[in-house]
Formats: structure tokens, sequence, C-alpha cells
């Protein structure tokens, strides 16, 4: 898959607050570059925990369920769009069908 924005992670886990995220992510990043999912249940099929939420969206749960990654996947084309990054509370705090 290609993952757009690798920059929006980089940043996230630069934060002195996330610093702890950067492992996980850097992990999660490399395994959806070298995934070839086609459809919602090839995700499932490698991430378990993961929850599909309508309009093409997949949360992951990053870092031992400490923070949360939203990618919109279009599978027909290969790519993944990071929609969000965060904590759980800052997660509870958007519609993840719109972000």
């Amino acid at each position: 898959m290609r993952i757009i924005a690798l920059r929006t992670l980089k940043e996230f886990y630069s934060d002195p607050r996330y610093r702890d995220s950067e492992l996980p992510i850097e992990a999660w990043y490399y395994e959806a570059r070298q995934a070839q999912w086609r459809t919602s249940a090839d995700v499932k099929a490698q991430y378990r925990q993961a929850s599909f939420v309508g309009n093409n969206r997949v949360v992951f749960n990053i870092g031992g369920n400490k923070y949360r990654l939203v990618v919109e996947f279009h599978y027909a084309s290969g790519i993944g769009f990071i929609r969000f990054i965060g904590t759980h509370a800052e997660y509870d705090k958007i519609d993840v069908e719109k972000i």
C-alpha cells in the first residue's frame, strides 16, 4: 500500500508528549507499506483489533492501545490516507467518518 502522508505520523511522534509512539507507528507504517490489502477483509486478517467505521476508514490501535490511527483506504488504487493520529481522548472528540 502507498501510505499518504508519512509526514503526519512523523510530526505526531516528534512531539515530546508522544515520543513513545515512534516505534509502534514506524512498525505499523512498515507493515502497511509492505501489505497488499485489496479489501477490508485483508486488513482484518492482519489486524484483528482494527475497527471499520464507514467511509472506508479503519481505526488501528497503536502502542498497546494508547493511540488511535485512522486511515482511509482506497483499495482499488492501493492507497491509504492518514486521517488522524492521536490519543484515545483526542479520538473521542472527532467524527471519524468525516475527518
